[in-house]
């Protein structure tokens, strides 16, 4: 059983694996990315923490004591240890696949008709994408992020915005026949879409001051057929309007309400080292949100 109680500081084991090994304290100062000085000095403190001599001093000339070869020949063998099994850890999180969690109408609308690009980039990544509702808890050896719609609020979290996208009350054109412009109340007595397990409609009416039942019944279904339904006519529905912003350009979808409270789809990871994989989608996507937000911008101004 190890004593951890009784170890000495690991920094100053590092410094001296590393002059033992190269034996030059430039050298182990260049590997470890410290300055000689600072080797210099934790090697003394370890001399200190153990009241043992490793380095015997001749002016600038450094030799290892007895006792530092033995130190030297121990820290070898348990350094090279770690090495290894930190190395096989490490391609076992490079080799598992990447995984990312959204939802399921961000998954159908706007990323997976652009995945193929970042499959021609990286043929070798394993990706699965996990489509729902649900906030999925990023987690060593779980999920590497998610893209979640909302105001980056997430804590312990790293958000980047990626889309903005405020929520809008969307309907085609038949379904809005004979509804006075204006009238919400009347808009409860239309039928209404909403995604499983979620209650959008009531909530964005009440924050608009409509307050009545929705009298003209719900059809719940998952987010991913949502605006499938909505084109469709099947009934009014609470999108984000990024999402929706071809159909209701073209004509085939038309805004009946919009929030004023700023939303967005963002990329949210934990803090940290990021896995390859991870990095290579990152910088995808990332690309490619700001690829297409400038080319709308540059639509916008013509």
């Amino acid at each position: 059983m190890t004593d951890w109680r009784n170890l000495p500081p690991l920094s100053a084991l590092r410094a001296f694996g590393a002059w033992a090994e190269t034996g030059s304290v430039v050298t182990a100062a260049a590997r470890l990315g410290v300055t000689h000085a600072a080797i210099s000095q934790q090697i003394r403190a370890l001399e200190k923490a153990l009241d043992v001599v490793l380095v015997a001093r001749a002016g600038r000339r450094l030799e290892m004591t007895d006792d530092g070869r033995r130190l030297a020949e121990g820290l070898t063998r348990g350094f090279g240890e770690i090495s290894r099994t930190v190395a096989e850890l490490r391609e076992g999180q490079d080799q598992r696949p990447l995984q990312i969690t959204t939802t399921p109408m961000f998954a159908s609308a706007w990323l997976v008709p652009r995945l193929g690009g970042f499959r021609a980039a990286n043929p070798s990544v394993d990706l699965v994408i996990d489509p729902t509702p649900c906030l999925r808890p990023l987690e060593p050896g779980g999920f590497d992020a998610a893209i979640r719609s909302g105001r980056g609020d997430w804590p312990g979290l790293e958000a980047h915005l990626l889309v903005p996208a405020p929520l809008i009350v969307v309907a085609a054109p038949n379904v809005l026949k004979g509804v006075p412009t204006g009238d919400l109340d009347a808009l409860t007595d239309l039928p209404w879409l909403s995604e499983l397990g979620h209650n959008e409609a009531t909530e964005f009416l009440a924050r608009h001051g409509v307050v009545r039942a929705l009298d003209g019944g719900v059809t719940h279904l998952p987010g991913n057929l949502m605006l499938d339904a909505v084109r469709a006519g099947h009934g009014l529905a609470v999108v984000t309007e990024a999402l929706a912003a071809t159909e209701i350009a073209e004509g085939r979808l038309e805004i009946v309400l919009r929030d004023d409270v700023m939303r967005g789809y963002y990329l949210v990871t934990r803090h940290g080292v990021q896995r390859p994989p991870l990095r290579a989608f990152v910088r995808w996507i990332t690309r490619e949100a700001s690829r297409e937000a400038g080319l709308n911008v540059a639509a916008f101004r013509v």
